[in-house]
């Protein structure tokens, strides 16, 4: 322990700047998975932003550790002390920090770019900033002002550096392999106060193959649309094709009256012998669809009113509309399940595509807590049997739960509270999914505040910067009390 334990906060105080400009390095590197490239796994962008942490950390004096490309991690490490406070031996027990430095696609709608870490009006922009580029800067900052205070834990302290958390964690999967588990910990990839709950997750695709043609008229040549299946898509895309050679003035007039009547975004030219037909929706993150517009949706939506001439076709518009359509509670999917944990189950339809052979939507389930997998794809079998489809199951996380009164979610709030004054905000379950489950035993621990708006995965991501110190705050004080 430090001599002076307000050393470490009198220290983070006067590094703001310091983490805008490590947090803008960050944010211009695009860290959307890439291809495979010799020992880079996740791409080239990802590694040069993990290879940046792993640099600086080395450069301010820690341990770090590179799991052969997959992830690593930063640490300080424990000690146990004398009577005197000297060291009498290393510490055997570990907090573990994990986070990630991945993010999802930019999409559309953005004013600021992407990548170029903007500060305009107490705001830093970027994909990222809050998810979860943010919190590592805020995290690394406040080890940084610990070590710097003269801070000893008693618990070695590892902040784990996840690569590929958005697309699946195969890479936290092998630095878990190699290094072993954290004996417990907390992860800043949520909301505070706390999170003390986190939905299963499913993701899954329901595949159905088309026929050819049988009938002359309006022919569907393709579907596209999202940009990862936990995102409410932003964007979609179909082209058709008039095989009777009719024109498209009866379309562009449907769309037209389309627009409206409803005040979507649908718009459409030729391409040579074809027409396309696209959508803008809102993006936003698929634990919470509520927040955006699903550009899907409204694509399929306006199908549905156009005859479409392949019977097989008509029939999977006809299954998503009637089934799925702007629904976010899985209600008409046979799933629509609710605890009182958790609330509602919550659906979104993150991705689709479309060809001459075959149609594949995926899609992105988040479960109340007192649920199982088996239980969700069971109820849904009856309609999928219906309709003739098949489905891939790709990934399920089960859920994780936490009582309010466990020692770890009660220090956590204790915590927030100090730091805040806020006595009124209690304990969440949320649909999102964090690094939590690698951990035997953690929470989610923001850094999101209670009155943030929801910008993860969303177009003008930003942050604000004395919400950044205050995380950083918060983060040194649990990482303090925790392993000191």
């Amino acid at each position: 322990m430090a001599d002076n334990p307000n050393r470490y906060r009198e220290l983070l105080a006067g590094r703001l700047d310091e983490m805008v400009s490590l947090l803008q390095s960050l944010i211009a590197i695009p860290t959307v998975k890439g291809a495979a490239k010799g020992e880079m796994p996740f791409g080239t962008d990802i590694d040069r932003a993990y290879g940046l942490m792993l640099k600086t950390a080395g450069t301010d004096g820690f341990d770090t550790l590179d799991a052969d490309r997959w992830g690593g991690h930063i640490e300080m490490p424990g000690f146990e002390l004398d009577q005197a406070g000297e060291i009498a031996a290393v510490a055997t027990e570990t907090l573990g920090i994990p986070l990630h430095l991945d993010v999802v696609p930019p999409g559309d709608g953005w004013t600021h770019e992407p990548f170029g870490g903007q500060v305009e009006d107490g705001k830093l922009y970027g994909r990222g900033s809050t998810d979860n580029k943010g919190a590592v800067v805020a995290v690394y900052t406040a080890l940084k002002a610990l070590k710097d205070s003269g801070f000893v834990p008693r618990k070695n302290v590892r902040l784990i550096l996840g690569l590929d958390e958005e697309t699946g964690g195969i890479g936290m999967d092998k630095y878990l392999d190699a290094v072993g588990a954290p004996d417990f910990g907390f992860v800043p990839d949520a909301n505070f106060p706390v999170v003390n709950g986190e939905m299963g997750i499913l993701h899954f695709e329901l595949a159905r193959k088309l026929s050819k043609p049988g009938e002359k008229g309006l022919q569907l040549r393709s579907i596209e649309g999202g940009n990862a299946p936990n995102m409410v898509p932003d964007r979609a895309r179909a082209v058709v094709l008039d095989d009777m050679g009719k024109g498209y003035d009866t379309l562009k007039a449907s769309i037209a009256e389309y627009r409206e009547r409803t005040g979507y975004k649908v718009h459409g030219k030729g391409i040579g012998k074809a027409f396309e037909i696209t959508v803008k929706g809102i993006s936003a993150h698929g634990a919470h669809p509520e927040l955006g517009l699903n550009a899907i949706s409204i694509l399929m939506d306006f199908l549905g009113g156009l005859g479409i001439a392949n019977e097989s076709v008509r029939e999977f518009i006809d299954f998503y509309n009637g089934h799925i359509g702007f629904d976010l509670d899985g209600e008409r999917m046979g799933i629509g399940f609710e605890d009182t944990l958790s609330g509602k189950l919550v659906l979104n339809a993150g991705m689709i595509g479309m060809d001459a052979e075959a149609v594949i939507l995926s899609i992105n389930v988040r479960y109340p807590v007192s649920m199982t997998e088996e239980q969700v794809y069971n109820a849904m079998l009856p309609l999928i049997h219906q309709y003739d489809l098949g489905i891939v199951k790709n990934q399920a996380m089960p859920p994780l739960y936490f009582a309010v009164d466990d020692p770890l979610v009660e220090t956590l709030i204790d915590i927030y509270r100090e730091n805040t004054g806020d006595a009124e905000s209690a304990p969440i379950v949320f649909g999102g999914r964090t690094f939590a489950h690698i951990l035997p035993k953690g929470v989610a621990f923001g850094p999101s505040f209670p009155d943030d708006p929801d910008l993860m995965h969303q177009a003008e991501e930003c942050l604000e910067l004395d919400k950044l110190m205050l995380s950083a705050r918060i983060y040194a004080d649990a990482i303090y009390r925790l392993a000191g």
